[in-house]
């Protein structure tokens, strides 16, 4: 049963019979009809997917009376966010971005989004951002309580750069400066820190301070699990 829905190599056979009768010369009609075999089935099923699990939170929310599900029907900025971020999330299978998405949706519902204006922009910039930029604004944001909420004790640093602090913490960024610069520009062109290079000594203390901007505050909250 739940393969039913999954094409066959019969389908895969069809499209390309389909595609190539009486039109041997037009690639995009055959392009067209694999392309939809390839792609439709698994964007829907992360569709679906996407949809029950956000429907599910909502319902929830509602039955501990933090939200009126008929109220929401109403509200411009709740609908609005929703076709943009449930559209945005279905081009990223990441799981971090994902729920960074139904987190937006979830806490618009609840009304602890910021203004529309605001709204919009964070939710363009949560569907340029990848998740090692969201990592990294989660890090930077508080970074004792990180350790702290992955169960690991605080580094202590004598001196060192906001770099090597970093790498050490995400080994998976080793070898990878040009890629880690570019994430740090990113986050600062965008207002959500306010601290230079990465390459800069500090001392042990300085390295673990709060660097995110008030802005970039906001942006965490809009996209972190809702405080009910």
């Amino acid at each position: 049963m739940s393969d039913i829905n999954k094409p066959s190599a019969g389908d895969y056979s069809y499209a390309v019979a389909k595609g190539g009768i009486g039109a041997i010369p037009i690639v995009g009609s055959l392009a067209s009809e694999l392309l939809g075999l390839l792609v439709t089935p698994p964007l829907e099923k992360r569709r679906r997917k996407l949809l029950t699990e956000i429907g599910g939170k909502l319902k929830e929310l509602e039955e501990k009376g933090a939200i009126d599900l008929s109220t929401l029907a109403s509200n411009v900025q709740f609908i609005d966010t929703v076709l943009v971020a449930t559209t945005n999330a279905l081009k990223t299978s990441d799981e971090e971005k994902l729920k960074s998405f139904q987190n937006v949706i979830l806490n618009t519902a609840l009304g602890q989004s910021p203004d529309k204006t605001k709204g919009q922009i964070f939710l363009n910039l949560l569907d340029k951002f990848t998740v090692w930029h969201i990592k990294i604004l989660h890090f930077i944001d508080n970074p004792p309580k990180w350790f702290e909420s992955v169960g690991q004790t605080t580094p202590s640093f004598m001196m060192g750069s906001l770099s090597s602090v970093l790498i050490n913490t995400f080994p998976d960024l080793s070898g990878q400066q040009d890629l880690l610069d570019i994430i740090w520009q990113d986050l600062h062109d965008n207002g959500f820190h306010n601290t230079g290079g990465l390459m800069t000594t500090m001392t042990g203390n300085g390295l673990l301070v709060k660097r995110t901007t008030q802005l970039g505050q906001e942006f965490l909250n809009f996209i972190s699990s809702p405080k009910e």
